[in-house]
Order: C-alpha cells, then sequence, then structure tokens
C-alpha cells in the first residue's frame, strides 16, 4: 500500500479535519491545507500561533492512502507542478474573489508564502505583467501544499496519526 504522509500546522491538533472550516480567500480555497514537507507545517504553525498570541504552534501528521484514493478515479484532482502561468492565473483569480476551485476535490502545488505573495499581489494589481511575475517566480523554491476541498477524501483516505508541539 503506497501511502503519502501529511503535515497539517496550526495551534492545535487536528485530529478530525473538516473542510468546511477552512477560509474561502486562500490560494486554493476553502478545505482542509496540508503539506508533505515538516519545515514547512511548522513554519506555518508558528506564524499562526504568532498571530493568536498566547498559543502553542501545533503540527498533526497524516497518512494519504495514496493508491485507494487513485483507484477511486471519482475525485477530480488540480495539481500545479511548477509555479506557471495557470498557476498564477489560478491563485490570482482566487484573490480576485472568483471561486474557480469550487469544481475540485483536491488540488496540489505551490504555496503563495510572503516571497511569492507579493509577486502575485502585484500581478494581481497590475504592476507587473504575467511574463515578469513567472520570470520572478522562477527563482523561487515550490513549497508544497495540497488543498482537500471534499471532505469525503478526508473521511476515507486520510488518517490521523499523532501530533507534537513546537
Amino acid at each position: 500500500m503506497y501511502e503519502l504522509k501529511l503535515y497539517h500546522g496550526s495551534t492545535i491538533e487536528v485530529a478530525h479535519p473538516l473542510t468546511s472550516l477552512g477560509r474561502k480567500d486562500l490560494d486554493f480555497g476553502q478545505g482542509f491545507y496540508l503539506t508533505n514537507d515538516r519545515e514547512q507545517a511548522e513554519s506555518w504553525a508558528a506564524t499562526k500561533a504568532a498571530r493568536l498570541r498566547n498559543r502553542k504552534p501545533v503540527v498533526s501528521i497524516y497518512r494519504m492512502r495514496q493508491d485507494e484514493f487513485k483507484q477511486a478515479g471519482k475525485f477530480k484532482k488540480l495539481v500545479f507542478p511548477k509555479y506557471d502561468q495557470p498557476w498564477l492565473d489560478f491563485v490570482a483569480q482566487g484573490r480576485k474573489g472568483l471561486k474557480q476551485w469550487e469544481e475540485y476535490d483536491w488540488i496540489e502545488g505551490g504555496i503563495a508564502n510572503d516571497n511569492v505573495i507579493t509577486t502575485v499581489d502585484a500581478y494581481v494589481d497590475g504592476l507587473i505583467s504575467a511574463e515578469q511575475a513567472i520570470q520572478r517566480l522562477m527563482n523561487e523554491r515550490i513549497h508544497h501544499q495540497v488543498c482537500i476541498l471534499n471532505q469525503e477524501i478526508i473521511d476515507k483516505y486520510l488518517t490521523f496519526e499523532t501530533s507534537y508541539a513546537l
């Protein structure tokens, strides 16, 4: 069985994730966000804890049963393997309030972290062209994220393992 280890950074243990609790204005829409990069999850947790003061950063760890998920074949998945024009347009449209993510169950790709979001915002605001934005993004290391938008995926294929505080 092929399993993928995924992490979620927060200020609480998230043993039972819900897609309906996510913010709608994030890169890939309202859903449950994870990463395959432990350090990235720790960074998310630390950032959230700093914003909320008096909270401790917590990373929850999950196993995703990839083979079963792929075999199901009924879920609509969108993957952005790199920062490119389709990724830029998708994130920019979301920042403009368009909900193109609603037709997907799983979206995976680069995160618009602090360095990347500056470029995306400049593009959305019309300060730079798409070509200039892509040129800047080509130099950025891709930080992986997954947004699960369909609760059924969580319920059937994602298993909570444990959590730890930083």
